[in-house]
């Protein structure tokens, strides 16, 4: 797959291709249903698949301090769309003044003299230009004028929820990392480097890596959780039992990730590791001893195994 900055990287003598355009934060199944079939035209017509996708997040630019939680960082989420099969990721740097392009002028400068699109496909509710003044109707009128079709990907939907990123982020901030993992199609990651904490684990006989992860990314709710800890050059994930809070047993403050590695005990000090969550096991719970806290990370560890068996 081809990595652009920008529209502007389409090479000379580029020819036509077929454009899908959106965050795509997730790229969960509704993502992969309208990505998969932006690949599938394009192969039918013989031109290139291209995605379009900004950053940073267009909330941030257009209503500062809005930027919502990021379910997949930039580069994650480009292995995820590699993998359905595009030609090329287009990643546009969403500016102040991109975020002015009138509607039509998208279209033009983007789509039709940058990409020479013979066909674009977007969901049902996509909006484009200035104060997302651009909806499908407007797309499919600029696209007779310009000679290009539209068409519109499938929404998903399960249990008559439609699959998007804010309802995942939602499923996420609730500590509902199986209804998350659903719509998804894969549980949700959770990536960063590991610091050094209190060792405070260490002393209780279970070591946490305590991960430093991206200020606006995706953190589930308060509680303790099952997942599948990836290293980098690792085949095989390690089984982790994991706590997000604020360790109210020693009246903690700050929020943290904390893993617990089962059946591991080298040093992860300064590693990026990656945590997919598969299950949530319980919520916080202060205590008033260090005994039945003990006992009770005891029974963690053995549900986490249950739940990864």
């Amino acid at each position: 797959m081809q990595r652009w900055r920008g529209y502007d990287a389409a090479p000379g003598g580029w020819g036509r291709s077929v454009v899908t355009i959106g965050v795509f934060d997730g790229v969960h199944k509704g993502h992969q249903a309208t990505i998969g079939h932006a690949v599938t035209r394009a192969r039918e017509l013989g031109v290139q698949s291209v995605v379009v996708t900004f950053d940073p997040h267009p909330a941030e630019v257009v209503r500062p301090g809005s930027h919502p939680a990021v379910l997949t960082e930039p580069a994650r989420k480009a292995e995820l769309i590699e993998a359905l099969g595009v030609d090329v990721l287009c990643v546009v740097p969403f500016t102040p003044e991109f975020s002015r392009l009138p509607a039509e002028q998208f279209v033009h400068d983007v789509l039709v003299e940058h990409l020479h699109a013979a066909l674009v496909v977007v969901g049902a509710n996509f909006r484009f230009g200035h104060r997302a003044a651009g909806d499908v109707a407007l797309l499919e009128q600029l696209g007779r004028t310009f000679g290009f079709g539209v068409e519109g990907g499938p929404l998903v939907a399960e249990d008559g929820t439609v699959f998007s990123s804010t309802y995942i982020r939602s499923c996420v901030d609730a500590g509902d990392v199986g209804a998350a993992a659903a719509a998804l199609g894969r549980p949700h990651r959770l990536e960063g480097v590991v610091v050094r904490g209190d060792q405070r684990g260490r002393e209780l006989g279970f070591p946490t890596a305590n991960l430093l992860c991206h200020r606006y990314a995706a953190v589930p709710a308060d509680g303790v959780y099952a997942a599948r800890l990836i290293r980098r050059g690792q085949r095989e994930p390690l089984m982790a039992a994991v706590s997000v809070g604020t360790n109210p047993t020693f009246s903690g403050r700050e929020r943290r990730v904390e893993a617990y590695a089962l059946d591991f005990s080298g040093d992860l000090y300064g590693e990026r590791l990656a945590l997919d969550f598969v299950a949530h096991l319980r919520g916080q719970v202060r205590y008033d001893s260090i005994e039945p806290l003990i006992a009770q990370m005891e029974q963690d560890v053995t549900r986490t195994r249950h739940a990864l068996a």
